[in-house]
């Protein structure tokens, strides 16, 4: 498994951010941020933040789009969205 995934979730943006510094920090060239369903919106706004506030240098290598399905508590199949954006330090 990789160590350079970052999985946005429910905590504060600002957490994820930093995680992505963190590992910039620890020599990877590259950090690939991920989530999925309402999660989405705020893994597009880490990574604007980090290219724009923090590492001006970095640029989106690749951006993946897909769903997953899912089966509920209640027997419901439910689709969910997920995205994966890989930043690279140059």
């Amino acid at each position: 498994m990789k160590e350079n995934i970052v999985i946005v979730g429910r905590k504060p943006t600002m957490n994820y951010v930093l995680a992505c510094l963190t590992l910039f920090h620890q020599g990877f060239s590259e950090v690939t941020i991920r989530a999925r369903g309402r999660a989405i919106s705020k893994a597009v706004d880490v990574v604007n933040i980090v290219k724009e506030k923090f590492i001006p240098t970095a640029k989106v290598k690749s951006l993946e789009l897909g769903n997953e399905r899912l089966v509920t508590e209640r027997g419901e199949v439910v689709n969910l969205s997920t995205i994966a954006i890989t930043l690279a330090k140059e």
